[in-house]
């Protein structure tokens, strides 16, 4: 396949023959790394024509270049960028731009992003990656998954493929929220109380940008989700964190004033800690009595193999207040980004609103594909696959963290696919991170995670859901000894 024609254009001010302009132009491309080895060039006739000259001079041109090696001609074929032509090299001072906009005075503010974590993109290729929330193959019923994305894009699904939907969602899919997934966490709604969204992190986003902004607080976990921490100082809030302890968000440490309370009672991001019952039910009273709203993430409920999950907090709501966000990402793959929103209708209505003048709604192929998956039983499937092999691998981690005598932090009492883990003082977790990086392991240092001028460093996370079990041991080996060779210097 050709490179396209529309790529190649002369510049007005360029100087000698057409013929050496159109050479020097391929000869920058091929230079610059645009054209790479064995590309197929346009045909003479077609460059020709496009550039509005004769197709001599576009031949003469590719003679010449065919001279000096940077083209090769093919029998019957055409012209290619040459195997031998010069490897394009980077360039030691590249240019800042043309920009002439001073943009500290353009724009109003500087965002930033917590999103990424010190993680390669290619993380599939070490050996021991401890990381969280990536697709592990062994994990996912890719089978199932093709087969019901076919099916939707069938013709009896073409209304639900092609339809602009503008503000609403996949009836199917929020059917089985309602029926299916929400009585799973105790929870009742109705169709108007329920919202499609991009993933939590979406969810996340437009509860923010709803209930909050300059004048109003929010409270959050300390250590906690750093994304949220982004979103809120994006809306430029009153923040105020609150450190958990072994049971969560405590609610005697809230200030007494505050509109938004951001929690994850079921697995604390992330220490993994479990909100008890009791606890639970006096946060919803610290909450009535501020007059707050509760957010709930309930990012990892259905991992919650070692013994059934407490009911959500949203459960125990009896005014409305708690606006409950779920996932289907984790469960299935990050990169689905698919999750939605429960709160009452004025609220649901409000975020739908919203999202609607930003994305109208997720896609419907992929409304509907998930919602096939999980009607035909494969998400339950799945989820049952999932809990016997992160069962079986955090044992295999456990016993090695304490052979091995690293300190556990946090772990679930429920389950989860990581445990929280803390160095000793003075450890630096995030050069044990670097350090491990030559040693082919992966793991996720904590300190991004906390807030406040001064952040332990000392912390990092160690997940079972991405690494096999039979190289479990061997990976949490090598990060003893680094971390004791840091210890020790």
């Amino acid at each position: 396949m050709a490179v396209s024609v529309e790529t190649f254009f002369l510049t007005p001010d360029a100087q000698g023959t057409l013929q050496a302009q159109i050479q020097q132009m391929i000869a920058s491309a091929i230079l610059s790394g645009r054209l790479r080895r064995g590309e197929k060039l346009p045909s003479s006739r077609k460059l020709a024509t496009h550039l509005g000259v004769s197709r001599l001079t576009v031949t003469l041109a590719y003679t010449e270049l065919q001279v000096s090696d940077y083209l090769q001609s093919r029998d019957r074929s055409g012209y290619y960028v040459s195997d031998n032509a010069p490897e394009p090299l980077p360039d030691p001072n590249p240019p800042e731009g043309a920009s002439k906009v001073d943009w500290d005075a353009a724009l109003p503010r500087q965002l930033t992003s917590s999103v990424v974590p010190g993680r390669p993109s290619d993380w599939a290729r070490y050996r021991y990656p401890f990381v969280y929330g990536q697709a592990d193959p062994a994990l996912f019923d890719h089978g199932h998954w093709r087969l019901c994305a076919l099916q939707a894009l069938g013709q009896k699904d073409f209304t639900a493929l092609t339809t602009d939907y503008y503000d609403q969602d996949d009836p199917e899919l929020v059917e089985f929220i309602l029926r299916h997934s929400l009585p799973r966490r105790g929870i009742s709604a109705r169709p108007q109380e329920v919202l499609i969204t991009m993933g939590a992190q979406n969810a996340l986003w437009l509860a923010a940008q709803v209930l909050l902004d300059g004048n109003r607080r929010a409270v959050v976990e300390n250590p906690g989700y750093p994304p949220l921490k982004d979103t809120l100082a994006q809306i430029g809030c009153g923040v105020t964190p609150v450190d958990v302890d072994a049971d969560g968000l405590p609610p005697e440490a809230l200030p007494d004033k505050c509109d938004v309370i951001f929690t994850t009672p079921s697995h604390q991001c992330p220490t993994s800690a479990t909100m008890p019952a009791a606890r639970r039910a006096c946060l919803l009273e610290a909450a009535r009595a501020r007059g707050a709203l509760v957010v709930e993430d309930d990012y990892e409920f259905e991992m919650s193999f070692l013994s059934p999950a407490l009911p959500a907090l949203k459960s125990l709501d009896g005014d409305g207040r708690v606006i409950y966000v779920g996932s289907f990402s984790k469960v299935l793959f990050p990169g689905l980004r698919l999750g939605y929103l429960v709160g009452s209708e004025p609220f649901i209505r409000q975020a739908r609103a919203l999202r609607a003048t930003v994305l109208r709604h997720p896609p419907g192929h992929i409304q509907r594909t998930a919602a096939y998956f999980l009607r035909l039983g494969h998400y339950d499937a799945q989820i049952k696959r999932m809990s016997r092999l992160l069962a079986e691998r955090r044992a295999v981690m456990q016993a090695a963290l304490l052979d091995h005598g690293l300190n556990i932090a946090g772990s679930g009492s429920f389950g989860g696919s990581s445990f929280w883990m803390q160095a000793s003082e003075g450890v630096d977790m995030e050069a044990v991170r670097q350090q491990l990086l030559h040693d082919s392991v992966l793991i996720e240092s904590g300190d991004r995670f906390f807030s406040g001028p001064e952040v332990p460093r000392n912390h990092y996370r160690l997940a079972y859901s991405s690494i096999p079990s039979d190289r479990i041991t061997e990976g949490v080996a090598r990060i003893a000894a680094v971390i004791s060779a840091n210890t020790a210097s």
